[in-house]
C-alpha cells in the first residue's frame, strides 16, 4: 500500500478548481476510438472514504480484459485533497487515484472509473480529468445519472437511450441485465461513447455493475480497514 502526499500546488479553494478544470477540459479527446473491448488490459479505479479521520483509500485492479481475471492490483491511501463540493469530486480523489495506478507493476490499459467523464455539470468529471493528467484512455460508468434527464431503456441487455443536458447527448443509460436498472455510461477521454459502452456490456457478463467497478470497490474498502483497523 501507497502512502500518499498531497501536491503543494493542488487547488485549496473552489475558484482554484474551476480554473484547472477550465484549463485541463480544453485538452479532452472525444474522437479517437480507444482499444476494442475484450482485449488488453483494463483496470477498474474506485474510491472509499474515512470521514472521521478525513482520508480516503484507493484502488486499482488489473484485469486481462478477455477473461476478465485479476492481473496484478494496488491500493493507495491519502488525506482528503479537497472538501466536498458538488461538480468537483475529483479533486478529493486524484491524488490518492494516481498514487495507486502509479503502483502498479504494468501498464492499465483502459481505465474505468466509478463516475463521470463529459456526463458532468463543466464536462469534465473524473474519467476526464484522471485521463487527461495520464494520457490513458477512460470512461465513466456511474450508478446514477447524476442531474442529467434519459428515458428509460428498452428491457433487454444491452439496450441504451440517451442522457441529456438539454439537447446535447452527454453519455448513455445502458442495460446490462435483463430488466434491471441501467448504468450510466460516459466517455472519459481517448475513447468514443460508442466504445464505452462496448466496453461496459464486455465487462457485465454477471452483474449490472462492470468487474472492474466490483473489484475495486472490494479492494478500497479492505485497504481502508486495514490502514485503519476499529
Amino acid at each position: 500500500m501507497t502512502t500518499v502526499r498531497i501536491p503543494e500546488d493542488w487547488p485549496a479553494t473552489e475558484e482554484q478548481a474551476r480554473a484547472v478544470q477550465d484549463a485541463l477540459r480544453e485538452r479532452v479527446i472525444l474522437h479517437e476510438p480507444g482499444p476494442p473491448p475484450g482485449t488488453g488490459r483494463v483496470t477498474g479505479v474506485d474510491v472509499a472514504y474515512d470521514d472521521e479521520r478525513d482520508v480516503v483509500a484507493a484502488a486499482a485492479v488489473v484485469l486481462d480484459a478477455s477473461s476478465l481475471e485479476v492481473v496484478t492490483e494496488a491500493t493507495a491511501v491519502g488525506r482528503v485533497s479537497f472538501p466536498y463540493v458538488p461538480g468537483l469530486l475529483a479533486f478529493r480523489e486524484i491524488p490518492t487515484v494516481l498514487a495507486a495506478l502509479d503502483a502498479l507493476p504494468c501498464p492499465p490499459g483502459l481505465v474505468v472509473c466509478d463516475g463521470y467523464g463529459l456526463a458532468h455539470p463543466r464536462r469534465f468529471g473524473l474519467a476526464s480529468h484522471l485521463g487527461v493528467l495520464t494520457g490513458l484512455p477512460t470512461i465513466g460508468v456511474a450508478k446514477n445519472p447524476f442531474a442529467f434527464t434519459h428515458d428509460d431503456p428498452d428491457t433487454p441487455r444491452g439496450s441504451t437511450s440517451p442522457l441529456l443536458a438539454g439537447s446535447e447527448e452527454v453519455g448513455r443509460a445502458l442495460r446490462t441485465r435483463d430488466g434491471v436498472k441501467p448504468v450510466f455510461v460516459s466517455a472519459g477521454h481517448r475513447v468514443t461513447l460508442d466504445n464505452a459502452c462496448a466496453h461496459t456490456l464486455a465487462l457485465t457478463p454477471e452483474y449490472r455493475l462492470p468487474e472492474t467497478t466490483r473489484r475495486a470497490d472490494a479492494l478500497c474498502r479492505r485497504a481502508l480497514r486495514e490502514a485503519y483497523p476499529v
